[in-house]
This record gives C-alpha cells, sequence and structure tokens, in this order.
C-alpha cells in the first residue's frame, strides 16, 4: 500500500489557473490591483468570494482579497462546498499542505484537531480525504498568497451536507477554536448557476440583499426557497455563524458579475459576489 504524501497535488493548476507560477502572479496581482474598494466601516473579519475559473470570476474576487490585502493572520479557515459525493458531512483534507504554482499551504494540524474534538462533542464529525479534485477550496489559495502579507497556515473544511443545523454547529465551533486568534475566514461560494442573465441578477441581489443583512439565516431560507442561490449557502453560513461569535456585526457586498462578461453569453450564466464580514474597529 502506498504512503499517502504530505502535500496534495493540485488537480487544478493549468486549467481553473494558470500553472505557471509568473504568469498566475501576475494575474492575481491585476486582479487584486483593478479592484476599486470603497471604504470598509470596521476591522475585516472574513470574506465572502467566488470559486469559478480565474478567468470568470477572478475580477470579483479581487475585490474580496483586495480587502485583506496586507493583513497577516495566523490561520485562514477556508469553508468550500464539496462538489461531489461523500457520505461525510464536513470534509478536510489528509494531506499536510496544499500545493499551489506559487508555493506548498500548510494545515495547521493542531487547530484542526481541537476542531474535530469541539465537533465530536455535538456529535459532528471532520472526515479527512485524500487526493481530492475539489476546487472550490483551492482557488482561493493563489489570491491569499498574493494578498496576504507573509506565510499563514490553513484550517481547510469541505461543507458537504445540507443541514442548517451542521452548520450553525460548525459556525459556533469555529467562533470557540478561534478566539483570541489572529484569523481570517474566507467563505468560498458562486451564486447562481445557469439562469438567463435578468433571471440571475435578480436571484443574485436578492441572496446578496440577504448577506448584507448578515443573516446566515436568511441565506439558507433563500436557498431552501429558491429565491436565490449559492452552493457553498452552508459553508457561507457557517463562516458568518463564527464570525458573528468573534464579534461581527455587518457584512458589506463589494462586487457582483456574472460569466456573461467574459463568455458574451447571456443565455445561461453563473454569478459571482465578493462581500467582507466586518467586525467594529
Amino acid at each position: 500500500m502506498k504512503s499517502l504524501p504530505p502535500i496534495r497535488p493540485s488537480p487544478i493548476a493549468g486549467t481553473w489557473y494558470s500553472a505557471d507560477p509568473r504568469r498566475l502572479q501576475a494575474q492575481v496581482d491585476e486582479y487584486l490591483a483593478q479592484a476599486d474598494l470603497p471604504k470598509l466601516d470596521g476591522k475585516v473579519v472574513g470574506v465572502i468570494a467566488p470559486h469559478a475559473g480565474h478567468r470568470y470570476s477572478g475580477a470579483t474576487a479581487g475585490y474580496a482579497f483586495r480587502a485583506v490585502q496586507g493583513l497577516s493572520p495566523q490561520v485562514v479557515v477556508i469553508l468550500s462546498p464539496y462538489h461531489r459525493y461523500h457520505p461525510g458531512a464536513v470534509l478536510s483534507t489528509a494531506h499536510h499542505a496544499y500545493q499551489t504554482p506559487l508555493g506548498d499551504v500548510w494545515v495547521q494540524e493542531g487547530l484542526l484537531q481541537t476542531l474535530q474534538q469541539e465537533l465530536a462533542a455535538d456529535g459532528l464529525e471532520i472526515t479527512r480525504i485524500a487526493h481530492d479534485g475539489e476546487h472550490a477550496l483551492e482557488i482561493e489559495l493563489p489570491f491569499l498568497q498574493r494578498a496576504l502579507a507573509g506565510p499563514f497556515e490553513l484550517l481547510p473544511l469541505m461543507v458537504r451536507c445540507q443541514d442548517r443545523a451542521a452548520a450553525q454547529i460548525l459556525g459556533a465551533a469555529l467562533g470557540k477554536v478561534l478566539a483570541g486568534k489572529q484569523a481570517l475566514l474566507v467563505a468560498s461560494t458562486d451564486l447562481s448557476h445557469f439562469y438567463p442573465l435578468e433571471i440571475a441578477n435578480a436571484l443574485d441581489q436578492e441572496m446578496l440583499r440577504r448577506m448584507a443583512a448578515f443573516s446566515p439565516e436568511a441565506v439558507l431560507e433563500a436557498e431552501e426557497t429558491g429565491t436565490g442561490f449559492a452552493c457553498g449557502a452552508y459553508a457561507a453560513a457557517a463562516a458568518m455563524w463564527a464570525a458573528r461569535a468573534l464579534g461581527a456585526q455587518r457584512v458589506q457586498v463589494l462586487h457582483h458579475s456574472t460569466s456573461a462578461e467574459q463568455t458574451g453569453d447571456a443565455s445561461s450564466v453563473v454569478g459571482y459576489g465578493a462581500a467582507v464580514i466586518l467586525q467594529p474597529s
């Protein structure tokens, strides 16, 4: 039986984003530079960012990560959906680091173990998987590698379950284990999928309105009733509950776009949004 390599090799470099380090660095830096942020009224606790290929959602993602440019968190928690089937409710990597063309990002093993223990008290487990092909978590790493002031450790979480209670338990547990730490929350989600542009814009604005109200409950209600969509709704809700526990009080939407801006096809689009979660400064 082959031993597990400590570093997860990227399954998406060269397709979802450039595999060439210089080109990737230049592209990400350009997305960050082009993001014209409004004034942020507070300290950034977390961001909500899209996770399509950089060609499609990079400009919008640039707004989210421009908001954290120059920060130096010790740990970054990325909460994403998991786009394939797995029986586990919450997943993480079995590897000790993620590989990108810009370098390796190491997992904060101690914090992951502490979170596992905290969740176990409420009957929720983290299942660790190897060689996953999930793009929604990895796609954010090059932005973090270029935007943050220095190296950081990663707490990677893929929320597979579509369960409100589980998302709330995860958010509360994160709030406990991150208390007193220099941490950044990243919720990875796209918005509506494959609607005509006019309908997609209406659905996306409703979901963004609920995010701006800083209501994870309303975000999940929109997803469950079909009044708005986010493929990472449960991951985003967990991040918002965690941010509440850490003292955040508001969400500020920064940008919205759709795939039509890149493809020119308005008949069936995917929506992308960027937002920050803020604590009073």
